[in-house]
């Protein structure tokens, strides 16, 4: 049967199921510039406002999966496991994670992304290492994957897998149909079902400082992503996380990958280190391995996984890290408990900073971002310092004091805890 682009976008425009003959056409044609990118664009707008069935979602993600290759890593002599976050600010549990987790005897094949807007990319803080590069050939990753001294990657996705979410992707973003849950779920599946990992654990995050607001909203997407792994024949488990407040005391490029030292180093701020160990105990109960990730953490082995990784890809692991030139300090205006330190806030502050980028492609400024010297919970007294600024470019430094005026909530008592890490599991 012929399908032609306009009769399917009536289809969903008019409320109707897309057949698995329609997705598989439509996906396919799009690829290879048969559907031009306005129709695919209505097509978006009417999967945003009517929404997919399951059943819907999988060919469509079997689809973006099908229209590149798939990475096979069941030959390796290791389970194979990976994680994803969808994104949150000062989130840099991948890169002390991934070491950890190939130290307790897992493959962890990580392909991760540049950042965008406020939320940083764990690509752009590994390129703060000098020499280290993200570009990693499939051949080169099976041969890091199968060393038991190194047993992770973390790289960028090459351009052969799931091509038609990359030229989607980038549709959604200038034509307001990013917050399609069908899309946002298929998108994130198809690159990480192609990736050939054969278990996944999804941290979905929850809050001011994510793509995500409301735990209702997570666990929808939380719940849609689960069952396309599950469906794809990928054992997948989420946690929903807590993002009201950036994680740990850095937002940045080679401030972040300093805190993830301290973590591998056996120090490190409490929430990344309880967050690291929350999802390398998933990770490890589904990759089958019966070890506690606490020990090989403690030990020193995850450290040594890290610096073996980070040397295999091109860095130096002693190097010193880039260092903005200019800083400037966010003092306390009263005294008091910090109750409220928003994590969208800080977020911001640190892209306009030049640790993020407006538009893709543009670069960054490894030294960039912000450094928290106290966090919810702790009593801060006047004039001491909440935030320091790092940038190299000063005449940032007003434009992320504008976006830090909100950000900070100091109050005359608390008596409140800082609230749970994990909001929920789903799977």
């Amino acid at each position: 049967m012929s399908h032609d682009a306009v009769s399917v976008i009536r289809t969903k425009r008019d409320g109707g199921e897309l057949s698995d003959g329609q997705i598989d056409w439509v996906v396919d044609a799009f690829t290879r510039g048969i559907v031009a990118d306005e129709q695919m664009s209505a097509l978006a707008m009417a999967i945003l406002w009517r929404g997919m069935t399951r059943r819907e979602t999988a060919r469509w993600t079997a689809a973006m999966i099908g229209s590149g290759s798939r990475m096979d890593f069941t030959d390796l002599p290791r389970p194979t496991v990976d994680k994803h976050s969808t994104g949150g600010v000062g989130d840099k549990i991948t890169l002390p994670l991934a070491p950890l987790v190939a130290a307790c005897g897992a493959a962890v094949p990580q392909l991760s992304g540049r950042g965008l807007g406020h939320t940083g990319g764990t690509l752009d803080k590994l390129e703060s290492i000098p020499g280290w590069r993200a570009d990693v050939t499939v051949p080169r990753m099976r041969e890091m994957l199968a060393d038991p001294a190194i047993g992770a990657v973390i790289c960028a996705a090459g351009a052969d897998l799931a091509p038609a979410d990359k030229r989607l992707y980038a549709l959604r973003d200038v034509t307001g149909t990013v917050e399609s849950i069908p899309l946002i779920a298929s998108s994130i599946m198809s690159k990480k079902i192609a990736e050939g990992t054969a278990a996944l654990v999804l941290d979905v995050k929850v809050g001011s400082g994510a793509f995500l607001k409301t735990v209702e909203g997570a666990r929808e997407l939380a719940t849609a992503m689960v069952e396309l792994g599950r469906d794809a024949g990928v054992d997948t488990v989420a946690l929903l996380t807590a993002m009201d407040t950036p994680l740990g005391r850095t937002a940045g490029n080679a401030l972040e990958v300093a805190e993830s030292v301290e973590v591998l180093a056996g120090g490190g701020p409490a929430d990344v280190v309880e967050l690291t160990l929350t999802l390398a105990r998933e990770m490890v109960a589904q990759a089958g391995l019966h070890i506690d990730p606490a020990d090989v953490l403690a030990d020193g082995r995850a450290m040594d996984h890290w610096r073996a990784m980070i040397q295999a890809q091109g860095g130096d692991p002693d190097a010193a890290l880039p260092v903005a030139k200019h800083t400037e300090v966010v003092r306390a205006e009263s005294t008091g408990v910090l109750t409220g330190l928003d994590a969208m806030g800080v977020g911001i502050a640190a892209w306009r900073l030049g640790a993020g980028r407006a538009r893709q492609g543009e670069q960054v400024q490894a030294g960039a971002g912000i450094e928290m010297h106290a966090k919810p919970g702790d009593a801060v007294v006047t004039g001491q310092p909440l935030l320091t600024l790092h940038t190299d470019t000063p005449d940032a430094f007003g434009h992320a004091a504008a976006a830090l005026a909100d950000a900070v909530t100091i109050e005359s008592a608390s008596d409140g805890k800082p609230g749970e890490l994990v909001l929920g599991r789903i799977g």
